[in-house]
C-alpha cells in the first residue's frame, strides 16, 4: 500500500491491487497544489470547500460521504458521525471519520474533527493502524487534543495533517505544537509511504510527509 500526501487533508491511498482512494480533495484557495489526480473511490468528511472539491477527481469514481458501512472495489470502509466543533456542531456542523482497510491494514481519516472522540466512537473506529490526525486547531482539535487523542487510540503510526505551511494562509497552528507533544518523530522528506502488512513497521509512530 502506498500513502501519499497531497496537502491539506487530502491523501492518495493506492492498494496493491491499484484501487486508488482519495480523501477530501480541496480547491484553489486553500493553496496547495490542486490535486487533479485519478481515484476510483473518493470520500469526503464534510461539504465544506476545502475537503470537498470532487471538480478536481479525474475519471469515473465511488463518491463516499455518509457514515455506516461500505465496500467498493474489495475495499471495507467504515464511515462513523461526529461533529465539526466542540458545541453539537452549531459552530460547524458535521463531520464523518472514514475508516479503510487496505492491504490487511486500517487508515482512520479523521476529516475535519472538532471534539474528543467519545468512548463509544473509538469503540465503532475500532483498533487503527495508521491514524491520520489533523493538529492545526481552530476549526479542528489542537494539538493537546490531538495528542490526547493519539494516546486514546493507541494507533501504529500517526501522520498529521490540517495545519499551517508556507503555502496556506489559514488562521491555525503549524504542526510544532503537535510535534512537541509526542515523541518518536520522523520526517522522510517525502510525500510518500509505502507500507506492507506482512512487515509493518514504520519508521517512527509519527511521520510528518511533505507535500507537492
Amino acid at each position: 500500500m502506498k500513502l501519499k500526501w497531497l496537502g491539506h487533508s487530502c491523501f492518495l491511498i493506492t492498494s496493491s491491487a491499484g484501487v486508488r482512494i482519495l480523501t477530501d480533495p480541496f480547491d484553489s484557495t486553500v493553496g496547495y497544489k490542486v490535486p487533479e489526480v485519478q481515484a476510483d473511490i473518493v470520500t469526503t468528511s464534510h461539504d465544506h470547500f476545502d475537503h470537498n472539491f470532487v471538480e478536481a477527481v479525474q475519471g469515473d469514481y465511488y463518491h463516499i460521504k455518509t457514515s455506516g458501512q461500505h465496500r467498493v472495489y474489495g475495499i471495507e470502509i467504515t464511515g462513523v458521525d461526529t461533529l465539526h466543533d466542540d458545541a453539537g456542531g452549531s459552530k460547524r456542523g458535521s463531520n464523518v471519520v472514514f475508516t479503510f482497510l487496505v492491504d490487511g491494514m486500517k487508515i482512520c481519516h479523521l476529516g475535519d474533527l472538532g471534539h474528543l472522540l467519545t468512548d463509544e466512537q473509538i469503540k465503532q473506529i475500532g483498533e487503527v493502524d495508521i491514524l491520520l490526525i489533523p493538529v492545526g486547531g481552530t476549526y479542528t482539535i489542537d494539538s493537546l487534543e490531538a495528542a490526547k487523542l493519539v494516546d486514546l487510540m493507541n494507533p501504529r503510526l500517526v501522520v498529521p495533517m490540517h495545519y499551517k505551511t508556507p503555502v496556506m494562509n489559514f488562521p491555525i497552528d503549524g504542526a510544532e505544537k503537535f510535534l512537541a507533544r509526542v515523541d518518536h518523530v520522523h520526517s522522510p522528506g517525502s510525500q510518500e509511504l509505502e507500507l506492507d502488512s506482512a512487515s509493518f513497521h514504520p519508521p517512527a509512530k509519527v511521520v510528518v510527509l511533505d507535500y507537492e
